[in-house]
């Protein structure tokens, strides 16, 4: 029996901020599952920065989207009906199948949740990619140590707002940077940050003497541009810059500038270390298990921004880049049952 699903297309490659004409809302049928094979109806599914650089036609870590083919990207669902052992109906699973609203696969490109302690959301950010991110970026690549300051840009985002709490877990000062005055409040109120700042028009460097007289010991950069140059010069010596995205430059037309003050890293004997999660896959197991009961004891808190429907998911994906989100931004796709 074939089923519908809705499902997102890249129609042209974005020049720039992408527009809503860059992507198409398709229907196509999804036929029943095979031996081996399981259908799943998504429940929610995520919008990522890092999907904005698939959108460009070159080689990078994860492979280029295809015009006029179904984008991917990380999603949690329930399983319709299942023709593999390890999967029955009513199942939660993650998968790498979002923009769409169902689809059928083999079972072993599936990941089973088992039993959820948060809503099936919060696996696609603080018990997902984001919060490994933050976790394995913090403690791993900067190698934080109790009671140094921790510096986060994106502090409101959904890896920076986990990387701070995290911070606080281990004894740390925690700054974070915030595009509005709303996001200050949050990072400072919720996510409790000792300092936060509105980048906006701030004078970076100043805000960051006025925090941490002394000097910062790591810097989480989610950003880039003037965030990384101001960092690099109120570094500590022998501090770790972990570096972990550069969202101010992802829509740029040409190359940026890179920080003109790289030099001082060599007499600081500063650590600049770039990663991506899967490098750390070793380390998920560690990661779920230890999150879950920082969330589940509530010192750990989260944020999320929802739209509602597929139709939703290039508008929300675009208002990652316009500071639309606090939190992780979610599309749900359909209610939990």
């Amino acid at each position: 029996m074939m089923t519908r699903s809705r499902e997102v297309q890249l129609q042209r490659r974005p020049v720039g901020l992408p527009t809503t004409d860059d992507f198409a809302i398709v229907e196509v049928d999804v036929a029943a599952p095979r031996d081996g094979e399981v259908m799943v109806r998504n429940v929610c599914m995520s919008v990522d920065p890092y999907m904005r650089g698939r959108m460009v036609d070159r080689k990078s870590y994860a492979p280029p989207f295809q015009l006029g083919a179904t984008m991917n990207g990380g999603a949690i669902g329930r399983v319709v009906e299942s023709r593999h052992p390890q999967f029955r109906a009513g199942d939660y699973v993650e998968s790498n199948f979002a923009w769409r609203e169902a689809f059928c696969a083999k079972g072993d490109v599936l990941a089973p949740l088992g039993k959820l302690v948060a809503p099936p959301s919060a696996y696609l950010g603080v018990l997902g990619m984001p919060g490994m991110t933050a976790y394995v970026g913090l403690l791993e690549v900067g190698a934080v140590k109790d009671g140094e300051t921790v510096f986060v840009s994106g502090a409101a985002g959904a890896v920076g707002s986990i990387v701070g709490q995290i911070a606080k877990i281990k004894g740390c000062a925690t700054i974070g940077s915030a595009g509005s005055a709303d996001k200050v409040r949050v990072v400072k109120s919720e996510f409790g940050f000792d300092h936060a700042f509105d980048y906006h028009g701030a004078d970076l460097l100043a805000e960051l003497r006025r925090a941490a007289p002394n000097g910062l010991d790591v810097y989480f950069d989610n950003v880039g541009g003037d965030h990384l140059q101001a960092a690099l010069s109120h570094m500590r010596p022998f501090g770790r810059v972990a570096l972990c995205g550069a969202i101010a430059q992802y829509n740029d037309t040409t190359p940026p500038p890179g920080p003109n003050n790289l030099t001082l890293a060599i007499g600081l004997g500063l650590t600049l270390r770039g990663f991506i999660v899967s490098h750390f896959n070793h380390l998920r197991a560690q990661f779920r298990s230890q999150m879950e009961d920082w969330v589940t004891s509530g010192r750990v808190k989260y944020r999320e921004t929802v739209m509602h429907g597929i139709e939703r998911a290039p508008a929300a994906f675009i208002g990652l880049f316009t500071g639309e989100n606090t939190g992780k931004m979610i599309v749900q796709l359909e209610n939990r049952a």
